[in-house]
Order: structure tokens, then sequence, then C-alpha cells
């Protein structure tokens, strides 16, 4: 954004590029980047996306509704928790909860407006003031980080959890963190998702290089070994259904954990960012209207 907003960089060259085919331009988490739009000065190389995590031996149908989660909530004191604002994954989990409890995000798909800020948003503060007694320790205290949240639901102190990365819980998994009963899913309003590029800066002593790396980040080759686990595990950039069959096959035949949803369920449930401004001043409301209340 600021590199964008400082005209440092070069384009539009996206569009440009022949594997350009192969990206979903209408999709609203990959033609803007934190609620900017790209317009062709970014190329995607690949997307995260924010999930539930649970241990489905002790919760055998999760509450796939928001509304459903606080119920869970309030039925299962001291269960549940979420890292405490402005850590990256808190933060997710607190805009989740914003989206529902203020009517949608699209309203929010804009410069950040302090008066809409004020008269909308207190309704998020209200519902996660609403649940905060019936959290682990009462609402008294957070997990600092996702990493002490992890700590939480490894030990069985929480039964649930979450990430921005669909793959995360099959590694703890794998690593022997998590228990093997572990899984994720997705709320049906969808979950927070953005997708991360390569771009060039406007004094690029070789554009032409850059912009065929570019390319060959969204071939079906560099993106089919980028989704393999062993290598990296990181979502595809491109829409898969675009690429011949024998790819489709290929991305299908990756394994992936058994606690990491298939790419299609992920890719229905998708919901952009907003632009960080809106972000930076939630984090500050929640700390002053939720941990300081």
């Amino acid at each position: 954004r600021t590199m964008r907003q400082a005209d440092l960089l070069y384009g539009p060259f996206a569009e440009a590029l022949p594997n350009t085919t192969l990206i979903n331009w209408d999709d609203a988490s990959v033609n803007t980047d934190l609620g900017l739009p790209v317009e062709g000065y970014e190329s995607p190389y690949g997307k995260a996306q924010f999930v539930m995590i649970y241990d489905s031996a002790k919760i055998a149908e999760p509450p796939t509704t928001i509304d459903g989660l606080i119920d869970w909530i309030k039925a299962n004191p001291g269960k549940f928790t979420y890292p405490a604002p402005p850590d990256f994954t808190g933060t997710a989990f607190m805009m989740q909860m914003c989206y529902h409890a203020t009517g949608g995000y699209e309203q929010f798909l804009t410069e950040f407006d302090q008066t809409i800020f004020d008269e909308q948003w207190a309704a998020c503060w209200d519902m996660l003031n609403e649940i905060e007694p019936f959290l682990w320790r009462e609402g008294q205290t957070y997990p600092e980080s996702h990493a002490q949240h992890d700590d939480l639901f490894a030990n069985g102190e929480v039964w649930f959890n979450m990430a921005y990365n669909p793959a995360e819980a099959s590694s703890k998994v794998e690593a022997g963190r998590f228990p093997e009963t572990t899984r994720t899913f997705v709320f049906e309003s969808g979950t927070l998702a953005n997708t991360h590029y390569v771009a060039i800066p406007y004094n690029s002593p070789n554009r032409a290089g850059a912009m065929v790396l570019a390319n060959f980040l969204l071939s079906p080759e560099a993106q089919l070994s980028k989704a393999d686990t062993a290598n990296w595990g990181d979502r595809p950039a491109i829409d898969v259904n675009r690429t011949a069959v024998e790819w489709q096959t290929a991305f299908a035949e990756l394994p992936r954990g058994v606690a990491t949803l298939s790419d299609a369920e992920l890719a229905q449930y998708r919901v952009p960012e907003l632009q960080a401004t809106w972000r930076i001043a939630a984090e500050q409301a929640w700390e002053e209207n939720v941990l300081q209340r």
C-alpha cells in the first residue's frame, strides 16, 4: 500500500503475464490487497485463509455459524478463548466476529471513516463483552500470542483454536503437538482470506526478468510444488479448475493432512480483509472497549 501510494511500483503488469488466465480476478480477496485494488501492480503467488481448529474427540459437531459459536461458548464456560489483539491471529478472529456483529464487511470496503466506525462497530464490542465471562479464566486474561493459545489447546485447557494457515493444524498433528483428533472448519458466512503477491519496483533494472519470474510463480508446476506440504504447504494462488486435467488431478492427489480442508471448500468460503486503517482502529478499540472494560 505504501509503495503503491508513493508511486514506487512498476505497472500495471500482472494482466500481461501469460499465466494470469489461471487467476480468478473476480475474487475480492485476490483483486484487492488489504482493501486496496491491485489493478495489475501486483501478481498473486499464494493464498492464506482463517480456519477454526477443534478437537473432534471433545466436540462432535462444531458450530459453523457465529451465533452457534456464541451459544457453544456460553454452554461450555472456560473452554474457549482467543489471542489478544494485536496478535495477528487474535485480530483475525476479532475481525471475523465484527463482520458478523456489524451486518457484513461490504459496507467497510472503503477508506476508513471514523464516524461509521464509531456507530457500527460498537455492536461488536457489545458482542465480545457478552461472551467474555464465559471465556477461559472468565475472560480476566487472554493468551498473549497465537503460540500461547496453541499451548492451551494442546494441553486440553481449551477445546478450540484458530489459525490463518489452513494447513497449520495438520502440521502440528504430524509434529505431535496437537491430538490426532484435531480438525478444522470454516464459518458458513465465510472466513477471512488474503493473497500474497510479488511486485516490481518502479526503478527495477530488469523488469522483463521480474515478469518472467512472476509468470513462472503462477505456473501449475510452481504452484503444485509450493502447495506440497513437504515444501511449504501454501495454498495455490491460481484457480486449479482453469488448469489442464492432469494438473487438476495432481493437485487433487496432494496429501493435505488429516485436519486440512480441501482447496475447493476453502475457496467457497473466502471473504476479503479490509484496509489496514480499519484493522488498526479495531485493535485499539478492542483494547479500550473489551480488554480494559
